[in-house]
């Protein structure tokens, strides 16, 4: 799942759907989850068990709350504040499926990816804690640090020492190359035996940013970010079809150039979150079909 920030409503929208299809939670039918940023915090409440439903009044209650907040920084507090008060000291042991939670280290910019099972290390499994010895509520921050939306997060881990962590949109917000190199290279599955859903967080008219982030908005330093995340998801999408030609993937991320749907990472407006989720449900729509071939 990738990431998009109050997007992640659209996503909701299309799991949504699957999971009437399914008929029980998504944990149950998904050997591996792989989120990015907000993808991080869907996949992660999907991994303990949580319903869409569930899931979806969290994001529509709290998401407008956060996402109004007039700094990075307080912006900050408020994400922080939701999780704790959600996930509390629950840690990555807990999770019921396989799970990705990216983040990028800053300081070697390389993937800093939360995981749970030992069998998802390529190295060192004798020292392998999970999700570095976190708790769940810092691994999300760190996947979510959209700087300079949000602050960077510092995070001590347990076997790693002091890390500062930024959004994983910064390197994989489309997370599914990650997640196909852990089903083959950690998990030791043939590329034939592999079924993806890769869901985005849509395709839309960039809307103006509220007067609150005018000054970031004016050094362009916000649009970077979101257009970062844009290219770095279409140019994984390109290139998973080039290479995995043979897998057998479903990719939802559909484009809407009405002008009456514009929106940004940072949306607000509840009206806007449940017109989201409804464009999300009628993206599942179109791929229905091919949606069911995976399972």
């Amino acid at each position: 799942m990738d990431g998009g920030g109050s997007r992640g409503i659209y996503t909701l929208g299309i799991l949504n759907e699957l999971e009437q299809l399914l008929g029980s939670p998504l944990y149950k039918h998904f050997d591996l989850i792989y989120g990015t940023s907000t993808g991080s915090i869907i996949g992660t409440l999907v991994s303990l068990g949580k319903t869409i439903p569930e899931i979806t009044e969290l994001y529509l209650k709290n998401v407008p709350e956060i996402m109004s907040g007039f700094r990075a920084k307080e912006r900050s507090l408020l994400l922080a504040k939701k999780c704790d008060e959600f996930f509390g000291d629950a840690k990555f042991d807990q999770v019921m499926t396989g799970i990705g939670v990216v983040a990028m280290n800053y300081g070697d910019s390389k993937p800093f990816i939360f995981k749970a099972d030992v069998k998802q290390a390529y190295t060192r499994q004798a020292t392998f804690i999970p999700g570095f010895g976190c708790t769940i509520s810092t691994g999300i921050q760190a996947s979510c640090a959209a700087y300079p939306i949000f602050d960077m997060k510092e995070i001590v881990t347990a076997n790693q020492g002091t890390i500062c962590a930024v959004d994983g949109g910064f390197i994989a917000n489309n997370p599914v190359f990650l997640a196909i190199t852990d089903a083959i290279g950690a998990l030791k599955n043939k590329l034939d035996d592999l079924r993806v859903l890769s869901v985005g967080t849509g395709n839309f008219v960039d809307k103006p940013i509220s007067w609150k982030m005018a000054l970031l908005r004016k050094f362009k330093a916000v649009r970077l970010f979101e257009k970062t995340m844009k290219a770095n998801s279409n140019t994984t999408e390109l290139l998973v079809k080039f290479l995995f030609s043979d897998l057998q993937i479903v990719r939802v991320n559909e484009t809407f150039n009405q002008p009456d749907y514009g929106t940004n990472m940072v949306e607000a407006d509840p009206k806007k979150l449940e017109l989201l989720f409804r464009l999300g449900r009628d993206s599942y729509a179109l791929h229905e079909d091919s949606i069911k071939t995976l399972f």
